[in-house]
């Protein structure tokens, strides 16, 4: 991803009239100067969007670290009048930018001494200004929630242990993976949670006393559950209660020493740091970089130097030291053995991660569980979207930790008014986390036509609360269910909704359960796409996206390809603008880059059709460049789950059945479960930062029930971003980019709030 954020800070910086230079090679290269310090056009970040590592280089720095060196590195930047860094690396940059930062003055009176710059040149770059972003496989940064790196690294482990799932399954083997993470655990934890893994090892949690016997116990279960597989997820910097580290090989020798199972050891290692980065992370990296460059543009002498970085999908600019300073005292807390401390420091979502973790991954035996009595049912609804499977599992695992009894629905709402409603088991949802499409089966159906039938089955199985994951129709099914509360009792159950579509159009929630991976796969195939047309040159590909009415899919899509162009509903375009884009295609085909993309929401224009644009485009363009078109389909809909949907799917899930246990206390009386207030009907959306349950019926004024939308989406604030980034002359409202904020330190109890 750390070539999409050079890609962004070039062409905002060159979109803000500024200069923009590239330093090869880190802080060797502006300590060397001469040829790695270079001007560069917007041409020069062309095509870089889709690969993996950084195309201007890093390096480990030792002259840096000495005042000599960033004498000279001063001396450097100063020959070029460059008086602004963006910094994009881990702690250890950032602190060296800071300090070079503080130092600037002095180095540049030093070099006036000398004799190498004169007085004016003193007064003239007084000051350096400095940005950070953050790019680290490890996200063990405190204060960002993701750092830039982190998803891509998550997507090249979860490749990895799905193919090894299968070896393992036929053979009946145990895996012990070892992830990256020398002092943060996060790569392993967020693993272990997306693939469902038997047992993991982190530095921040070490594992009590006695480990060893609890986990060849936890092994032998699952053996004896027929369960063919186990999976041991190891960070390279585990240890134990002693700090003691605990290696693979020694995990691997534990289990073959005391249980005979065939055991085999994967060090991923530098797979992890490569690849083409993720949908996410390009995302991420675009955003940052343009927010980098507007916080430099507002920078003074007396504001402090700061990283921008990202809390929810809100973004946010941080003082770097404060951030750098936190960062250290985890390690410290670790040193020192104050390891609940050290997980509280690492922030709201790594707290809420290890937490899941440890509900999902370890039933409790039956005696220990709590007895509640209460039944509560799950289904999906809606077209398939990849995470469902995850949210299931969630669900069910939750629930009978909480002492209820799961049923889970087949085939929706028409299954459940059929009768097809049967337990289900805390081993039944073993290995689902990583399949793609509904397990359970979903139908479009609304509940409307068989309401007599759903208040049956519901009284039959005695079934106190409902679950529903699912997209559009799911919401508007609760709806039609809270109505049927008067004429029917049934219906006077708690009842949550969990939102999963790959179109991401449901009101109430920025995100939903399977966008991810359909941008994923929606961001693959452009790029596969790209290069197909760099080798014919002066060609433009015409692509439609899926999405009905919501152009989510559309323009995050056009964003993290790097297209020219996304056509949406929510933002009407007449034929002087398809004019316009062909003109533009016109004038980027006289340059070095001769491909364009361009995204069309299915739904975006009831008369300007793909066809009718790639005719247009085609006739238009004549002599200039040639067109094809791609429908994209179905495609859409399916693969296996990307990490962010596994880990969205499971927490927001874990979190619905929390609230479902609250709600059945709450209503319980005299023997029964009676719920009809519209806060007992509630869709648990991700807002900005935090996960909120809202109840469905004040979401009608913010639903455009037409176009299946709602009113307002976050995501068209991103809009101007993309058209930057392709070079139109747009107007970028700064008004939401992030003001200098704090790093929070979180109370315990604010984690139960719940932040992703």
């Amino acid at each position: 991803g750390m070539n999409a954020a050079v890609r962004a800070v070039v062409r905002m910086g060159i979109y803000v009239k500024a200069k923009v230079y590239f330093v090869y090679e880190g802080y060797q290269g502006m300590v060397d100067g001469g040829d790695n310090i270079v001007e560069v056009s917007w041409e020069s970040v062309s095509s870089i969007l889709q690969v993996g590592g950084t195309v201007i280089g890093s390096a480990r720095c030792k002259a840096f670290r000495t005042r000599e060196g960033r004498l000279q590195a001063a001396y450097n930047l100063v020959q070029r009048g460059i008086t602004n860094l963006c910094v994009i690396g881990g702690d250890g940059s950032l602190t060296g930018a800071n300090l070079f930062r503080e130092e600037w003055s002095g180095l540049l009176e030093e070099l006036a001494q000398k004799g190498k710059i004169d007085e004016e040149a003193v007064k003239k770059y007084a000051y350096l200004n400095i940005v950070g972003m953050v790019g680290s496989i490890d996200n063990d940064f405190c204060g960002t929630d993701m750092t830039i790196g982190t998803d891509s690294a998550l997507h090249r482990i979860i490749e990895v242990v799905d193919a090894i799932m299968t070896t393992a399954q036929s053979h009946q083997r145990t895996f012990v993976l070892e992830v990256m993470g020398r002092h943060c655990g996060y790569l392993a934890l967020v693993s272990a949670l997306a693939c469902g893994a038997d047992w993991v090892f982190i530095p921040e949690y070490p594992p009590e006393e006695g480990w060893e016997d609890l986990m060849c116990v936890k092994l032998s279960e699952n053996r004896a559950r027929k369960k063919r597989l186990n999976i041991i997820i190891v960070a390279e910097g585990a240890i134990d209660c002693h700090n003691k580290a605990i290696t693979s090989e020694k995990v691997k020798d534990l289990v073959v020493q005391r249980l005979g199972f065939d055991t085999r050891v994967t060090i991923l290692g530098h797979v992890q740091r490569g690849g083409t980065p993720s949908a996410f992370d390009r995302i991420l990296a675009s955003r940052m970089g343009v927010e980098a460059v507007l916080a430099l543009l507002e920078a003074t002498p007396d504001t402090p130097a700061c990283v921008v970085s990202l809390s929810g999908n809100q973004a946010v600019r941080l003082p770097l030291m404060e951030c750098v300073q936190m960062t250290q005292e985890v390690q410290k807390a670790m040193d020192e053995g104050r390891f609940v401390e050290a997980v509280r420091l690492r922030g709201r979502s790594f707290e809420n991660n290890l937490n899941t973790y440890k509900l999902l991954s370890h039933k409790r035996p039956d005696a220990e569980l709590p007895k509640t009595n209460f039944n509560v049912a799950v289904l999906n609804v809606g077209a398939p979207a990849a995470g469902m499977n995850a949210a299931v599992r969630a669900a069910v695992r939750v629930g009978i930790t909480e002492g209820h009894k799961m049923f889970a629905v087949i085939d929706g709402f028409e299954g459940f008014a059929r009768g097809k409603i049967k337990e289900i088991s805390w081993g039944d949802v073993g290995g689902w986390t990583g399949q793609g499409g509904s397990i359970l089966g979903t139908k479009r159906t609304l509940p409307a036509k068989y309401l007599e039938k759903i208040a049956d089955q519901m009284r039959t199985n005695n079934i106190n609360a409902l679950m529903v994951i699912g997209g559009f129709e799911a919401y508007l099914g609760l709806l039609e269910l809270s109505a049927a509360r008067e004429k029917y009792d049934e219906f006077c159950v708690p009842m949550v909704m969990v939102p999963a579509t790959v179109s991401n159009n449901v009101p109430g929630s920025d995100f939903s359960i399977g966008a991810d991976t359909a941008l994923n796969t929606i961001t693959d195939t452009c790029d596969r796409i790209k290069q197909s047309a760099s080798g014919t040159k002066r060609r433009v590909f015409i692509i439609e996206t899926m999405g009905g009415y919501c152009g989510y899919l559309a323009n995050m899509g056009a964003l993290a390809a790097g297209a020219d162009a996304a056509y949406i509903f929510e933002e009407q375009f007449d034929i002087r603008e398809l004019q316009a884009n062909v003109e533009h295609l016109t004038e980027k085909m006289k340059t070095s880059i001769q491909r364009g993309l361009v995204l069309r929401n299915e739904n975006s224009n009831e008369n300007y059709t793909t066809d009718f644009i790639y005719q247009l485009y085609s006739e238009e363009g004549k002599g200039v460049f040639d067109c094809r078109k791609n429908v994209l389909g179905h495609m859409q809909q399916g693969g296996a789950p990307s990490p962010f949907d596994r880990n969205f799917g499971t927490k927001i899930s874990a979190k619905a059945m929390q609230w479902i246990s609250k709600k059945l206390k709450e209503t319980y009386r005299k023997g029964k479960v009676f719920a009809n207030t519209d806060d007992s009907v509630c869709l648990l959306g991700m807002r900005r930062r935090n996960l909120v349950f809202q109840p469905v019926a004040e979401l009608k004024n913010e639903t455009d029930f037409v176009h299946r939308i709602p009113k307002e989406q976050w995501w068209l604030k991103l809009r101007p971003l993309m058209k930057i980034l392709a070079k139109y002359k747009t107007s970028y409202d700064v008004s939401d980019s992030g003001q200098l904020e704090h790093v929070a330190m979180h109370s315990p109890k604010e984690a139960e709030t719940g932040a992703i």
